[in-house]
């Protein structure tokens, strides 16, 4: 029996937690993915699962084995797609995690162009506001806002997103506008639990850090909600641009204190340190780098 097929079986299975939901990713029967999961187990004298009757669970060994074999599928599929790049192009999946707002807002439609040109891909998208484990969660991409702290990944810059601080028209003229970073301290505020500091807002005057300490009765983990709750009147926001963007557009929100520089940081793409780079990973991110330089949104 093929190895490869053994290894693809386990994990489908170790990615979706059952057989029956891996027979489906993978196009086969359930019987044959059970079959290749123990052929493989035989093979390594070793037991990868926990079989319950509602769901498999790793072993140490099978955990061992998840860390590894994607890459080893994926470093197989950017051989075979070498080989056959004049008649197949860029084969199979890719598995990209990106945080929830950024991701609605610009990864997938990003992904959607990308597929145009790249018929032969499979796309697995994975929206969270948490940093996804790339190594156990089998992700092939990442995309990152702020700094990434972890040394096992690699980081490929696509620019810098700047926050802005805005509030609508409505609450404006209710309530005034804020002039300096303290007057904050006498207005609703709402609080982006998502923020590194979600009660500090840092801002820059004349290359000076400003910090305003705020409060509000709206926490929210998500820009998108802020924002939805400051279009709202019912505060003012401090959001990343590509989160207020079509709000500013429309006229349901506007910046305010504009006499002041806000916060920027980077976003990247990241990937596992220590392995060659898949090709149609490099490509994605070639072209991610290039799109997002035309789509304004940062």
């Amino acid at each position: 029996m093929d190895i490869t097929d053994e290894l693809r079986a386990f994990v489908a299975t170790a990615q979706t937690g059952s057989f029956t939901a891996a027979a489906e990713a993978l196009g086969v029967s359930n019987r044959l993915t059970s079959k290749y999961v123990a052929e493989l187990e035989a093979r390594l004298g070793v037991r990868l699962f926990q079989r319950t009757t509602r769901r498999v669970g790793l072993t140490p060994a099978g955990e061992d084995l998840l860390a590894r074999a994607p890459a080893v599928l994926d470093d197989l599929d950017d051989l075979l797609g070498q080989v056959a790049d004049g008649s197949k192009g860029l084969t199979g999946v890719i598995r990209i995690s990106a945080p929830v707002t950024f991701g609605e807002v610009y990864v997938g439609a990003m992904l959607g162009r990308f597929a145009q040109a790249n018929p032969g891909l499979t796309f697995d998208l994975r929206l969270t506001d948490d940093f996804a484990d790339l190594a156990s969660d089998g992700i092939d991409l990442a995309f990152r806002l702020g700094q990434s702290q972890m040394l096992s990944l690699k980081t490929r810059k696509l620019g810098d997103f700047r926050s802005v601080l805005v509030a609508s028209p409505a609450y404006i003229a209710e309530h005034g506008e804020p002039r300096h970073p303290a007057d904050l301290q006498a207005h609703a505020c709402i609080v982006d639990t998502n923020r590194h500091q979600p009660k500090r807002w840092r801002f820059f005057e004349d290359g000076r850090d400003v910090i305003a300490t705020v409060q509000g009765r709206f926490h929210v983990n998500s820009a998108r909600a802020a924002t939805e709750l400051a279009a709202s009147n019912l505060g003012i926001a401090y959001a990343p641009r590509f989160a207020v963007r079509d709000a500013l557009a429309a006229g349901r929100l506007v910046p305010v204190m504009q006499g002041y520089d806000c916060e920027t940081w980077p976003l990247s793409a990241v990937y596992l340190e220590g392995r060659q780079l898949p090709r149609k990973i490099r490509a994605l991110i070639d072209f991610a780098v290039n799109d997002i330089g035309g789509a304004e949104i940062l």
